[in-house]
């Protein structure tokens, strides 16, 4: 088999988890953009390592061993990423990510003083609060 079936099949599957990056809004959609990317520079090493042993013979297969490696990170960013995935849709109730960019508590827009953090408030205020 040649050098340039997995190097185009590898191209496009990096390509097409890269959009996926760029265009998902979901988080859980882009962890697996990111893996889908991982998977094509496995893909990759692989075929680049078996090209290569091709023309040595007495080579170590590097590209193979790599290859684990990038399979065991792999495997340890998805558990880490679902993990906090999980805590941040459980603590907000979306896993968007255009509404998670703000890190801001979520706060009850009815509150009059919603803005004002405890500290900033007045004497009164707190005096009122506490009566009540």
């Amino acid at each position: 088999m040649h050098l340039a079936y997995p190097a185009v099949l590898s191209a496009l599957l990096f390509c097409t988890g890269l959009y996926g990056v760029l265009a998902r809004r979901n988080a859980i959609l882009v962890l697996m953009s990111v893996e889908l990317m991982l998977n094509a520079v496995n893909l990759n090493l692989v075929a680049f390592d078996v090209w290569l042993s091709r023309a040595a013979r007495e080579t170590l297969h590097s590209g193979q061993a790599l290859t684990l490696f990038t399979i065991a990170i792999a495997a340890a960013e998805i558990g880490i990423g679902l993990a906090i995935v999980l805590a941040v849709h459980r603590n907000r109730g979306t896993s968007d990510i255009d509404k998670l960019r703000d890190t801001s508590e979520r706060q009850d827009p009815d509150d009059p003083d919603h803005d004002a953090r405890p500290a900033e408030r007045s004497d009164e205020a707190q005096k009122a609060e506490a009566t009540a």
